[in-house]
């Protein structure tokens, strides 16, 4: 069996307090989500769900700020461009999130792409009066610290770079790069311009965000907080998956500053130790190139 029969049982109830229908559960079928979490279709008369199912001790917690975060990307763009949640619970140590299921069209048309830009444009317009966040959330299944600071560079240094560096200290130890990094440190404050903060997506790669049937963009896994809007530009060039038309959309609606290209390495570095603490040591490389890239080395 796909569920545990009380895995079955809690998740029906769950969809049963929100939906005005009496329904069971029709059929379940593993689908593609991502490395951390077990993915399903969950098909019933009324339509289908997404749920994400995951036994690991801190998986409640990962989908309970999952689904704050979702709810607040909710409230700064149109309704249909941000996954909608429908219940999270869990059933004898297995956690759940439960999402209206997407129909998907083809994300890579230029009409998706450049609809995706203005998407993230709009969202990035929504300011805050501090870097980080109200409270704390997950990027992976690792933990993102999101005290607030009304400096971006302490930020960026302190809740972001240095919280995965003491995470990744067994593999970085002898290679230079923890050295490297202090030299970076230093010099932080004046490698960017100032930008307000910004409400981020915060995991913004390819896989992170849909085009529906109607050709809409729907944002989906997010890790948000407030920050500097050229980490999630920057985050969207590591693994690819947007076109130009993607960029040229975004630059209109709301133009990045300039030399923004010559700052990808510096923001990545954040994703790219996430990524080292999450998969392992071939991320090292690419960690030395961006800061050989960056100081010049």
């Amino acid at each position: 069996m796909v569920f545990s029969e009380s895995l079955l049982h809690t998740v029906e109830t769950a969809i049963k307090d929100v939906s005005p229908h009496d329904f069971r559960i029709q059929a379940i079928r593993p689908v593609a989500g991502g490395d951390i979490n077990r993915s399903y279709q969950l098909r019933t008369k009324q339509g289908c769900y997404f749920a994400k199912v995951n036994d690991a001790p801190q998986a409640m917690p990962m989908f309970l700020a999952e689904l704050r975060g979702l709810k607040l990307l909710h409230g700064a763009v149109p309704r249909g461009h941000i996954a909608e949640p429908v219940s999270v619970g869990q059933a004898h140590g297995e956690a759940f999130l439960l999402l209206a299921w997407v129909d998907t069209g083809n994300k890579h048309s230029d009409a998706g792409q450049e609809a995706l830009g203005r998407l993230l444009a709009q969202l990035h317009r929504r300011h805050a009066s501090a870097y980080g966040l109200d409270h704390s959330n997950f990027i992976g299944r690792l933990p993102q610290d999101n005290t607030p600071s009304a400096d971006w560079a302490a930020f960026f240094i302190g809740q972001r770079l240095q919280k995965q560096l003491q995470l990744a200290k067994h593999y970085l130890n002898g290679t230079g790069l923890l050295d490297q990094f202090a030299s970076l440190f230093d010099r932080l404050p004046d490698r960017y311009p100032y930008e307000p903060p910004s409400l981020l997506h915060g995991d913004l790669w390819g896989g992170n965000y849909l085009v529906n049937t109607a050709g809409q963009p729907v944002l989906i896994d997010p890790a948000v907080y407030h920050g500097h809007r050229e980490v999630d530009i920057a985050m969207t060039k590591l693994f690819g998956g947007f076109s130009s038309r993607f960029y040229a959309a975004y630059h209109e609606a709301y133009p990045l500053q300039p030399d923004w290209e010559e700052r990808i390495d510096l923001w990545n570095l954040y994703p790219l130790l996430v990524h080292l603490n999450l998969f392992g040591p071939s991320y090292i490389q690419p960690i030395k190139r961006s800061l050989n890239n960056i100081l010049g080395a």
